[in-house]
């Protein structure tokens, strides 16, 4: 039976277990200490006991939190990005309020390095102090912060310069609602998300200066959150100052491969990634040579470049014709349909009618749910759903020439694709769809 930790350990409190479990069982090795304390929590291995340990401590709920009574709380809580209930709204409410006096937190935000100096040279600890209304060292607070979109590019390196002086940790992180990789202060310059949080307003200054000092650029929540627009700033950045984790770099192959990112594939290519990597193996979406995934996703250019950047060539499979506009083998198609269902959602989702067209010839289900923002079949949203969000009205008219059903719901969110047609704020088709849904 496993011992609970506290509800929030440290690193400290810890390394003083381990002392105590040493000096109760004479003739043990610390490292022997270390395992049967990592053990009696249910941990297999020192080392993941700490890491449990410093993501416990540093997880922060930034969205969550309420309006502060502090002003200058308030401020930070407006002016960052939460991944939460971000908008230019908040931003500009934030600038617009009047705080009395600067603390340490809110110093950093503004970009004040003379305020930062003069605080840090009472104590050289609150450079590093968590504090605000979100728990973080001030360097986050800076990262984060988007109130100001003049703040000056020499005005953003001083702070931080300030703060590494005074012992600032250049890679100051926190663990959004607990969850891996950790938001960095690389991930606040860089923004990007799944809702395309703005980067930070000098965001290529701040990031080379963390950088030149040290910042660790292989850094997986950054990668991530900017991977889903073809703009490779960002990356051109990371490697330049040694990004080299093969697993990031296989991840941003492989989305980039799935979302016929060009440009990308080859910057990734022209650093040493290669083009014969396999990717996939998430999302839903198989594991295979990227010049596979770039064929069956849609990309037969992709695939084209990757041969050409000497991929091995492949060979074309029943769901790469169909999308291509290659010719099919009869014989092949069900066991494809039964490999791969969800080819419709995909096709009508990257705006492609001739593949939409040959696939519901061929016998796949117009109906089929698939994720759409990958070739995954996982069940989320059909076709129909994916065209009334992007606005698609031929896509959409062509779905219901075809029989797919207006009423449908997705998986995910339990709505029509009317009521998709509508949150994705197009009010024509969600019309459309409603009188056709009867």
């Amino acid at each position: 039976m496993t011992t609970p930790l506290p509800e929030r350990p440290d690193a400290r409190w810890l390394r003083k277990r381990a002392k105590d479990v040493r000096r109760a069982n004479p003739g043990w090795s610390l490292m022997t200490a270390q395992l049967h304390l990592a053990r009696e929590h249910g941990f297999p291995s020192w080392p993941k006991l700490v890491a449990h340990v410093e993501r416990l401590r540093g997880t922060s709920r930034p969205d969550e939190v309420p309006e502060q009574a502090d002003p200058a709380a308030e401020f930070l809580r407006l002016a960052c990005l939460t991944y939460g209930a971000d908008d230019p709204a908040r931003w500009a409410r934030a600038a617009a309020l009047a705080v009395a006096t600067e603390d340490v937190w809110g110093a950093a935000a503004r970009c004040n390095a003379a305020a930062l100096r003069r605080l840090l040279a009472g104590n050289r600890k609150l450079a590093s102090r968590e504090g605000g209304p979100f728990g973080w060292p001030p360097l986050l607070y800076l990262a984060f912060a988007r109130h100001d979109p003049h703040v000056s590019a020499d005005a953003v390196r001083d702070a931080v310069l300030a703060l590494r002086e005074a012992g600032a940790d250049v890679d100051a992180r926190y663990w959004w609602h607990g969850l891996e990789p950790p938001f960095t202060a690389l991930t606040g310059a860089f923004g990007g998300g799944e809702q395309s949080q703005p980067p930070h307003p000098q965001a290529d200054a701040l990031a080379r200066v963390l950088l030149d000092e040290g910042a660790d650029p292989n850094d997986g929540q950054a990668l991530y959150n900017r991977m889903f627009t073809p703009d490779d700033s960002h990356l051109e950045l990371l490697l330049e100052y040694g990004l080299d984790d093969p697993e990031l770099l296989r991840d941003q192959l492989g989305w980039a491969v799935l979302h016929g990112f060009d440009d990308r594939v080859r910057l990734l290519v022209a650093h040493g990634v290669d083009p014969d990597t396999e990717v996939g193996g998430g999302y839903g979406v198989p594991r295979q040579p990227a010049v596979t995934a770039a064929a069956e996703a849609g990309h037969a250019g992709t695939a084209a470049l990757l041969r050409e950047l000497g991929a091995r060539p492949a060979p074309t499979s029943v769901v790469a014709a169909v999308l291509a506009g290659d010719p099919v083998d009869p014989a092949q198609v069900p066991a494809a349909i039964a490999a791969r269902p969800g080819l419709v959602a995909w096709a009508a989702a990257a705006g492609n009618p001739d593949a939409v067209r040959r696939a519901v010839a061929l016998g796949w289900d117009v109906d089929r749910r698939a994720r759409t923002d990958v070739p995954s079949d996982e069940e989320w949203e059909t076709g129909l759903h994916a065209a009334a969000m992007n606005g698609d009205r031929a896509m959409v008219e062509l779905l219901l020439s075809l029989g797919a059903d207006p009423t449908v719901v997705d998986h995910r969110f339990g709505g029509t694709p009317a009521q998709w047609a509508a949150h994705g704020g197009h009010p024509e088709l969600e019309a459309l769809l409603s009188d056709r849904s009867g």
